[in-house]
């Protein structure tokens, strides 16, 4: 599950780059300053994600639960649903649509996956580590 965690989040951090770069230099000249920031939004929370995948692949190696692997999947739907929505909304609203409040209501949710992933890494974490390990260790 590792190796499948790093994959994506490597892939996630490149289409940060990519579409950050598109929207500062391609798009900027086309879009409303509150759209640009909305694509801003969807850039930094794309790769604040992929670090966050990154890390739950590190952390699943010492904590082996499955509550680890659904704080990534949570991490995964959330960049796709929360950044995924604004960055159609903005497409849409770039081609002309004026209509885009259904693919606005999607946002929200991915917010929401976001909350719950970063709620299954806190769930993950054992409070203190097992005593056989550290037994001088008081946390």
């Amino acid at each position: 599950m590792q190796r499948t965690f790093f994959r994506l989040a490597s892939l996630f951090a490149m289409l940060a780059v990519v579409l950050g770069a598109f929207g500062a230099h391609a798009l900027k000249a086309y879009l409303s300053e509150q759209s640009m920031a909305g694509f801003q939004t969807a850039t930094t929370y794309m790769m604040t994600h992929a670090i966050a995948i990154f890390i739950v692949g590190i952390l699943h190696r010492h904590y082996k639960k499955k509550t680890m692997v659904w704080a990534g999947n949570l991490f995964i739907t959330g960049i796709i649903l929360f950044s995924g929505s604004i960055y159609l909304r903005q497409l849409l609203l770039f081609l002309g649509f004026e209509k885009t409040a259904i693919v606005a209501l999607v946002t929200p949710l991915g917010g929401l996956m976001f909350i719950l992933g970063w709620l299954f890494v806190f769930l993950s974490i054992s409070p203190k580590e097992n005593a056989e390990k550290h037994p001088k260790d008081d946390d």
